[in-house]
């Protein structure tokens, strides 16, 4: 398997540090660039092209959903794992809706960091546990009735998938838990996420989050 190519993007000097050790301790994990600001964030990106950018929500001169926005439009190849001291609603959402692969808490383990870079780097979404239930909560507080214009084009299975697929379960524990194959699930997720227009699964948990009420 090739190495995992990451770029840390942190303003703070000693956490930026403390990131690039967990990682490059790992054989398979190597840092190909720092960054502590939006624009050399981009920058870096841009020239180092890495698999996987680890990104702070609040960067020194700004947003790192701001950041996020522009790298995926630069460089859509580089996936963003978002990184932040806090659980904060509107940030997942933003982020999310930005392009970001994933969300996690600071208070992550190393062992958690280093799961989620990997699988972050291969092309997998994920959400923090603790982000997951906001996401959850989010759905359950929605005020707008579930008839949303894109749900109701999925068909009954595919909602099924896709209320799995909000709580942050992968592909192979979607088919577990209805009894079909990890492929069938991969081609309704696609299906999924060209209904809803969206290019990942954390966005499809997003636009569920903020249009469906699951009591409606």
């Amino acid at each position: 398997m090739a190495d995992v190519r990451v770029l840390v993007a942190e303003d703070h000097d000693v956490v930026r540090a403390g990131i690039r050790l967990v990682l490059e301790a790992e054989p398979d994990i190597r840092v190909v660039a720092e960054a502590r600001d939006v624009p050399n964030a981009v920058a870096a990106t841009v020239r180092a092209q890495p698999d996987v950018v680890l990104m702070d929500v609040r960067l020194a001169n700004g947003s790192g959903i701001e950041a996020t926005r522009e790298i995926q439009s630069r460089v859509p190849r580089s996936n963003v794992l978002m990184l932040t001291s806090y659980p904060d609603d509107e940030a997942l959402f933003a982020s999310i809706m930005a392009g970001a692969a994933g969300y996690m808490l600071k208070t992550a383990t190393p062992s958690e960091l280093i799961r989620a870079v990997r699988r972050v780097g291969q092309g997998e979404s994920l959400l923090d546990p603790s982000v997951t239930r906001q996401v959850l909560t989010r759905v359950r507080q929605s005020p707008v009735f579930a008839r949303d214009e894109k749900l109701s084009r999925l068909t009954a299975r595919e909602d099924q998938i896709l209320g799995l697929l909000a709580t942050g379960k992968t592909n192979a524990q979607i088919a577990r838990d209805i009894h079909i194959s990890e492929k069938t699930v991969k081609n309704h997720v696609s299906t999924i996420l060209g209904k809803l227009e969206v290019a990942r699964r954390t966005e499809a948990a997003a636009y569920v989050a903020q249009h469906r009420n699951p009591f409606g």
